[in-house]
């Protein structure tokens, strides 16, 4: 069983999340130019801060902490964490116009499938779900339920909800001890397994503002480009081409499939050399905070807390919180 892995997910997160932020919108070429040799990459500044994706991520987490993890009960904390997020003086690393539509209509009282961007399916649910996959004492429903809503508050397309709900289950499958080369057989089958399936008491009519016929072809469709994102993963990790941009094979991360398939893709490229795969997602030419993000958290919850340079740990933006958390889940 892997020692700490809620904290060593949670600071694995907040450290690619810094390592990727002076990256993100800049091609290969110029990072390598800017920050030398990507094997070689540090963590940038005295302090490492991290971005609106570490932000919303202790926003879920402290929402889960304050609220059970029932619909009814998780909706208000999480919606007064996004709210005061969106308030806060901090919020100015670059946050996604989504997360911040969505919020003003939450800030202002609206039901949240109202506020919900139904047709937005960006990234932005996608890196802030992890510790809804480290939550200790949770299974059944509740954590596709809870992960598919902590999208839905903002993101609402059905490819948001269902690469949240994979997001957190790979996290949790390699926190109970997965092996790295079965999980994306392991999603698969997850998949599969729930391409209809439309969590009613979490979700509520959401699927009915989309067009759809039915709720099960409404989620289906957000399954669907979720296994074809799996499909691309499968190709890549076969190939194993450690020195290509990984974007170039899985897409650049915009986007929620995205940026599960090539956050997965950067951990499995390495998955015995978790500071080696924050760098590779670091240095690549699409979402790089998010991507990096991703692939620390699943590789910090393969390894657990060792994982990471105390250096680096030593220097990160909220620190103190991020080992809290991860010691209260850890111990549970």
């Amino acid at each position: 069983m892997t020692t700490q892995p809620a904290t060593g997910s949670l600071l694995g997160l907040a450290l690619g999340d810094a390592l990727g932020a002076p990256t993100e919108f800049q091609g290969v070429p110029a990072i390598l130019a800017a920050h030398g040799p990507w094997p070689e990459m540090d963590l940038p500044g005295p302090v490492a801060l991290i971005t609106d994706d570490t932000q919303m991520a202790l926003a879920v987490a402290r929402a889960a902490v304050r609220g059970e993890l029932d619909p009814e009960r998780f909706e208000p904390p999480l919606r007064a964490e996004f709210v005061s997020w969106l308030r806060s003086p901090e919020n100015n690393r670059a946050p996604g116009a989504t997360c911040l539509r969505a919020c003003r209509l939450l800030e202002a009282g609206h039901p949240w499938p109202e506020a919900s961007q139904i047709t937005s399916k960006g990234c932005g649910a996608n890196m802030r779900v992890t510790p809804l996959g480290l939550l200790p004492g949770i299974d059944g429903e509740e954590r596709p339920g809870a992960a598919q809503l902590q999208a839905g508050l903002t993101h609402g397309h059905p490819t948001g909800l269902a690469a949240a709900d994979l997001t957190a289950y790979a996290v949790h499958l390699l926190a109970e001890g997965a092996e790295p080369a079965g999980l994306p057989g392991a999603l698969r089958d997850y998949a599969v397994r729930h391409r209809e399936t439309y969590h009613e008491r979490w979700l509520g009519d959401l699927w009915t503002r989309a067009g759809d016929s039915s709720p099960e072809q409404f989620i289906a469709r957000g399954w669907d480009e979720c296994l074809a994102a799996l499909d691309r993963l499968d190709a890549a990790v076969r190939d194993a081409d450690r020195d290509t941009d990984p974007c170039l094979a899985t897409g650049e991360g915009w986007v929620a499939e995205e940026a599960l398939a090539t956050g997965l893709l950067c951990f499995l490229l390495f998955p015995a050399d978790p500071v080696l795969a924050l760098r590779r997602a670091a240095c690549t030419s699409g979402d790089s905070d998010s991507i990096a993000a991703l692939a620390g958290a699943f590789a910090g919850a393969h390894h657990g807390a060792g994982a990471w340079p105390q250096a680096w740990v030593a220097r990160l933006e909220h620190r103190d919180e991020l080992l809290a958390l991860g010691a209260k889940w850890d111990r549970a």
